[in-house]
């Protein structure tokens, strides 16, 4: 890092405002916005060992220089951010690129006849947008549905004042829509069935169907068939249309939920469109090479979104919180005119729409695969940033999990180009290794699958160790012994709270200018951790990764999936064992008796459920009068309540 760089970051100001990222071209990489300059900038540099050189493996290579503008507020800097990402389109930042896809309809009210209309942007023009639509097919057929049934005029306005006074003759168009130039109906009849447009669009349907009803009625009692059938038509037009949305809120508020899914660099965005309590539309908005947090990201996005003219709803639900929510609600509020409230619910209903949301964009982005240059070019990354031999095609990760000293166990999941290749997941049982020693038992599963290895010839290309230094000397302890080379070797500890000397250093943290404003509690209620950290053989330092960066994203799903099948495997185990030694305690009954007790009762919950009598009846009086005794001890009711509390603590 250059010394002009690095001043810039000793120097940074503690306002709110807005940075600029520059490659060493002068290029702007990326824009973002904070309310703390100096914490927010800070925290994208890693303090590394004794060295208080700050850089970053991702930046390094790129950043030339950084530029900060300073604001008054958080608004200031939330709309300073939008301009500068529009201006500068950075490569780094979620762009929102074909602003066309945003599609509206337009209902000009103060017209004497106004005319619905496809609209690419919401004006400040006091007209009613209804919307959005996600495709032009879908917004082509609303269009069409609404002038049909409630004959709203299809020319344009000149037009329309030219066939109105008798200048111009019809289209064919009109006469079969009904048109008022045709029609001649008048302006008050023409406003009824402009705001029963409107309240279709608006989605309060059961209005409506009241209202369309009532006219039926009163047409059908005055003899006047051919309009009482119009209204029928109506209605069942309205019906039919209703039976496709489905109800999922019971306030019928207009909101927009957002959920938000990530695969490495790859992240999509999802928003559900609720109006009027019913979902009326869905998107998704899929970006890649994405390595900021999700909260810039997905903040970034809202900002773009809703400044790039779309409708604005009475509610925005996140999947979390972001740091400027009390802004973004501030500057919708003023772009709608009218209360908008922005926020990550918790609980109820609406969370409910968040997780929905979430799920929607987690389907979506599993169905979009990644390329085969998208897999190579992350393992490309991982090779360089750990100085690997070879590409890590196939991954293998080992992990260790037991509870006091007993039923330890072990687990293997391979990856194969960055996907699970459950053909070669393995599970363990340590043999060798009494009490809690997770290096020795770590050891052990190490040892025995690199024989294997060494006699199928059938080895990975690297091994990730779920854990610290420790582990890894017990890993490299196991390849030395068995004469294993060839296969690289790393291990992944992962992130923990900060102590208070490492805070007063800075170090094991992301800085310690951050560390500080953790401590003093500026900027976050939560205690600070460490970065995850990548520790290789015979490197005394561990190597910290950008933590968003696609190459450790990979390496935690690994070792993520290593601890679920782990534990996993070690809850049967130890259900088994527990059951099956309990049993083990009671004279005369064995394996095979035991087996008839789960053969005939089905499950260990029924065994304990059952009679004196029920259990005498497969053992015999004299065995069953013993087990029952064992299941069901005097002084059961008694027992410390505290011993009912999950005890499961797994490595």
């Amino acid at each position: 890092m250059n010394a002009a760089l690095a001043e810039k970051l000793e120097h940074l100001p503690t306002s709110p405002g807005v940075y600029l990222m520059k490659d060493k071209q002068g290029r702007v990489i990326y824009v973002g916005k904070a309310l703390n300059l100096r914490s927010r900038v800070r925290s994208y540099f890693q303090a590394r060992s004794g060295d208080t050189r700050a850089f970053v493996a991702f930046l390094d290579r790129l950043l030339g220089d950084l530029e900060v503008v300073v604001v008054s507020n958080e608004k200031e800097a939330l709309l300073l951010e939008n301009e500068l990402i529009k201006k500068h389109q950075p490569r780094f930042n979620v762009l929102l690129r074909d602003d066309k896809n945003f599609i509206c309809l337009r209902l000009d009210l103060s017209q004497a006849y106004p005319r619905l209309e496809i609209q690419r942007r919401i004006a400040d023009d006091g007209a009613r947008y209804f919307g959005p639509y996600h495709s032009a097919q879908s917004i082509r057929h609303t269009l069409r549905l609404v002038n049909r049934n409630f004959h709203l005029r299809s020319c344009r306005d000149r037009a329309f004042e030219r066939r109105m006074a008798g200048k111009e003759r019809p289209s064919l168009l009109c006469q079969l829509n009904q048109c008022p130039c045709w029609t001649k109906m008048s302006a008050e009849q023409y406003r009824i069935a402009v705001d029963e447009a409107v309240l279709f669009l608006d989605g309060k349907h059961t209005e409506l169907v009241d209202r369309l009803r009532a006219r039926m009625k009163d047409a059908a009692s005055k003899m006047e068939f051919e309009t009482a059938a119009r209204y029928r038509d109506h209605v069942i037009a309205v019906e039919r249309s209703l039976e496709k949305q489905r109800l999922i809120t019971s306030d019928f508020a207009d909101r927009d939920v957002f959920g938000l899914a990530r695969d490495l660099d790859r992240i999509l965005i999802y928003v559900l469109f609720i109006r009027g309590g019913r979902l009326a539309e869905h998107r998704a908005f899929p970006f890649s090479g994405q390595e900021f947090p999700d909260e810039e990201l997905l903040g970034s996005f809202v900002d773009l979104y809703y400044d790039g003219g779309n409708l604005i709803p009475d509610e925005v639900l996140l999947p979390f919180e972001l740091e400027d929510l009390a802004a973004k609600a501030e500057w919708l509020r003023e772009k709608k005119g009218k209360k908008v409230e922005v926020y990550a619910p918790k609980k109820g209903e609406k969370l409910r729409l968040v997780e929905m949301a979430a799920q929607n964009a987690a389907q979506q982005l599993g169905e979009t695969q990644r390329t085969a240059e998208e897999k190579e070019s992350t393992l490309l990354k991982l090779q360089k940033q750990l100085s690997l031999s070879k590409l890590p095609r196939r991954i293998e990760c080992y992990d260790i999990s037991l509870f006091q000293g007993g039923s330890a166990v072990g687990s293997g999941v391979s990856f194969f180009d960055g996907e699970p290749d459950k053909s070669h997941y393995r599970r363990y049982k340590v043999k060798t290794v009494e009490g809690t020693d997770d290096f020795a038992m770590l050891y052990e599963v190490l040892t025995r699958r690199a024989k294997r290895g060494l006699e199928s010839k059938d080895l990975p290309d690297l091994i990730v160790i779920d854990g610290g230094k420790g582990q890894l000397g017990s890993a490299v302890a196991a390849f030395k012994d068995t004469g294993l080379t060839g296969v690289d070797l790393c291990s992944l500890a992962k992130s923990r709270l900060v102590d208070e000397d490492e805070l007063s250093r800075g170090r094991g943290y992301a800085g310690a200018g951050r560390a500080r404003e953790h401590r003093v509690g500026q900027d976050s209620a939560e205690a600070p951790r460490s970065p995850e950290r990548v520790f290789l053989p015979n490197v005394k330092d561990p190597i910290v990764l950008r933590q968003s960066s696609a190459e450790l994203l990979l390496l935690a799903r690994i070792r993520d999936e290593a601890h679920r099948f782990a534990i996993t495997y070690h809850r049967q185990t130890r259900g088994k064992r527990s059951f099956a030694s309990e049993l083990e305690d009671i004279p005369g009954i064995g394996a095979t008796r035991r087996k008839q007790l789960l053969k005939h009762f089905g499950s260990v919950r029924r065994i304990r459920e059952a009679t004196s009598d029920q259990l005498s009846e497969q053992l015999g009086p004299a065995a069953g009068a013993r087990l029952f005794a064992h299941l069901h001890p005097p002084d059961t009711a008694a027992a410390d309540p505290a011993g009912s509390t999950d005890p499961e603590q797994t490595r």
